[in-house]
């Protein structure tokens, strides 16, 4: 198995933990956008939890996910960068409201920028929307979840044929700690592959560490049945 999940921890224990983190779990679970039960992914494989971030639809929402990557973003690339880059499609309102957010935050003027599937031909013409990319520009790449790297396969390319940019690096808001293709994690694997720096708000281990046989609002979501299934499952698809 590639990490041990810790068992029951004691009160103070996560003061190791940085405070937005354990805020975005709880956040994550209100917002029912991570759920454990039994799911089957796009890859085929079986899983015991799942992370949806198209559950989060409302104003309120959207306003403070963006400030949990901001703080995210700020935390791991500080304030040297220019361009926030979401893949279309749900890397656009991520995008956006990670951008807004930014500002309020940290005073600061970053642009957004999305690809768009079709190249439109009329009006605001070519690939892009929102910021166009200019020679210079430090980018970082904003995403939902990354289980294969497939989406990196298809933005990575686009964002290079633009200007003579620099990717700073990607930040996801979680890391499953799977195995892509291969035997590294994807986030891993993108790191190789394209020589930028991967990241994430919180990883599973954040989250088991997080919830395991703790109380909830009333509920456990990650008791001992549960903790086996995770443990079973990264047994079979975790990184070695």
């Amino acid at each position: 198995m590639f990490f041990v999940f810790p068992h029951r921890r004691e009160k103070g224990e996560f003061d190791k933990m940085e405070q937005y983190k354990q805020e975005f779990i709880e956040f994550m679970v209100d917002c029912q956008v991570l759920k454990f039960g039994e799911f089957v992914l796009k890859s085929g494989r079986k899983s015991p939890f799942f992370m949806n971030a198209g559950a989060y639809v409302t104003g309120a929402q959207l306003s403070k996910l963006g400030e949990y990557y901001a703080k995210a973003i700020h935390a791991h690339y500080g304030d040297d960068f220019d361009v926030l880059f979401g893949p279309a499609y749900k890397g656009i309102p991520l995008s956006v409201a990670t951008t807004v957010a930014y500002s309020r935050l940290y005073d600061k003027e970053i642009r957004y920028c999305s690809n768009r599937k079709e190249v439109k031909d009329h009006g605001d013409t070519g690939i892009l929307l929102g910021s166009k990319l200019k020679d210079g520009d430090k980018v970082v790449i904003i995403e939902d979840v990354t289980t294969s790297g497939k989406s990196m396969e298809e933005t990575v390319p686009i964002i290079r044929a633009q200007a003579e940019i620099e990717i700073q690096g990607l930040m996801v808001s979680l890391n499953r700690m799977e195995r892509g293709k291969g035997t590294k994690s994807a986030l891993e694997e993108i790191k190789d592959l394209y020589g930028f720096e991967t990241n994430a708000i919180v990883t599973m281990e954040d989250v088991v560490e997080y919830l395991y046989n703790k109380p909830y609002k009333g509920n456990i979501y990650i008791n001992d049945e549960m903790k086996a299934a995770i443990d079973s499952y990264y047994d079979q698809y975790g990184v070695k």
